[in-house]
């Protein structure tokens, strides 16, 4: 038996299921504040769905836990002064998530594991450098705090979001306007279409298009005559590409090989409901004991629905040949380590027992510490004996104390409020 033959007769009945109603998230939001419609962002913690507010970009970030109707006073990720227009969760840490705003800046948080009471307003750190509106963010796929933004005046930058610096801007690459860019696995290259029709294979750290303008496609699919976008997820693991249309109710899977004629259709999910938007799940995310090879995050008007791919098997036993070692959360290069040309494929986990995350990690961002900045010159007053340098360096010290102290309090206290909130509702829940 051929190579393509076997690798076809693995996927060939892979069907998708919509998720129950009590499996849905479901908007009940007042008229100031309602979700977009085009897209989401998810990894196996959480749901994050850019929304519409008024005054300003936000987004909000459910835990995947939770699931059901969102309460109209749910706190959202809210910052930027215009309409957040992509948002993106960092593959080597699951609590932070960047954000691309119409107000040309781009902004890195840090998502709490409990439901917090009030708006998260202060991100880790904003990123400023383009000169119009961002719409694009991807990161590195190996590089510790590396992200890629594109925007409106036809730049890419990357950064060093550890230490807020620009490590590389592509500025004269692209005539007209970016619409995507893609890395490869271990991000030493990159993959961008633009406005003029070109693809382009780009060296960032040499600065030097390798590759455009390809002569002939190795395969041609034609989809519909719909002039909706086609929203492709493509998962290395499985060859599979899923291709969705925005404004479509269908989801059409192909698997990929090296041999001709190179694109096999598997098959079609169908709903009623056409698709605003589309997430994906990381596949450390899935269910492997249900067999389930991909999940996707429909955005409905006023809902959002998760989809599950599976590969019908009657065995419980693990699938070796559907989970192979797949990329994990630990990063295997910090950004100076890529910066200086060196390149490392994605560390590799193994899904046998299941995905366990790990423990909270915070991004700590690095910055120049103003107190090495040398005094402004100019006459200088006497120092009384209270304004000496060692008194000064133990207020500090216990300011900052006092500070972390603080700080501490309001976090045990919003979770005490959140574990409350959750009696409460059970509570209610019993009574009717």
């Amino acid at each position: 038996m051929s190579r393509r033959v076997v690798r076809q007769s693995k996927f060939r009945h892979v069907f998708g299921q919509a998720a129950k109603a009590d499996q849905t998230y479901e908007d009940i939001r007042v008229s100031k504040v309602t979700w977009d419609s085009s897209f989401c962002a998810v990894n196996p913690k959480f749901l994050a769905i850019i929304v519409e507010a008024g005054g300003g970009g936000a987004f909000i970030v459910l835990p995947l836990a939770k699931t059901g109707r969102v309460d109209k006073n749910y706190p959202l990720v809210t910052g930027h002064t215009a309409p957040v227009l992509d948002i993106d969760w960092c593959p080597h840490n699951d609590n932070v998530i960047a954000s691309a705003s119409d107000d040309t800046t781009i902004m890195v948080w840090q998502i709490p594991d409990y439901t917090p009471v009030r708006n998260i307003t202060e991100p880790i750190i904003t990123l400023e450098g383009h000169s119009k509106r961002v719409g694009i963010l991807s990161w590195h796929p190996t590089a510790r705090n590396v992200l890629l933004s594109a925007g409106g005046d036809n730049v890419i930058i990357i950064w060093n979001v550890g230490t807020g610096e620009v490590l590389l801007s592509l500025d004269d690459m692209h005539p007209d306007v970016i619409h995507s860019v893609c890395w490869n696995s271990n991000g030493s290259l990159l993959a961008t279409t633009c406005k003029d029709k070109t693809l382009r294979i780009i060296n960032p750290r040499k600065g030097q298009v390798v590759a455009n303008n390809f002569e002939e496609p190795v395969a041609l699919q034609e989809m519909d005559t719909s002039n909706g976008v086609l929203l492709p997820f493509y998962d290395p693991d499985s060859s599979i590409i899923y291709l969705c249309g925005k404004g479509d109710s269908s989801i059409r899977y192909f698997e990929i090989t090296d041999e001709p004629p190179f694109v096999h259709y598997l098959n079609t999910f169908s709903s009623k409901e056409p698709q605003r938007g589309m997430g994906f799940m990381p596949k450390r995310g899935l269910e492997v004991s249900k067999c389930e090879i991909a999940r996707f995050y429909k955005l409905h008007e006023r809902k959002c629905e998760p989809i599950i791919m599976t590969v019908p098997r009657k065995s419980d036993l693990f699938q070796d040949d559907l989970y192979p070692d797949t990329p994990g959360p630990e990063a295997a290069l910090e950004a100076e380590e890529w910066l200086s040309g060196q390149d490392a494929e994605p560390i590799l986990i193994s899904l046998r027992d299941g995905y366990v995350p790990p423990k909270h990690r915070e991004l700590r961002v690095t910055k120049r510490n103003i107190l090495d900045a040398r005094p402004p010159s100019g006459p200088r007053r006497s120092q009384s004996a209270s304004d000496s340098p060692l008194s000064q360096q133990h207020t500090l010290e216990t300011l900052l104390e006092e500070i972390k102290a603080l700080r501490e309090r309001v976090q045990a206290q919003e979770q005490r409020i959140t574990a409350l909130e959750n009696m409460l509702c059970e509570l209610v829940d019993g009574t009717d």
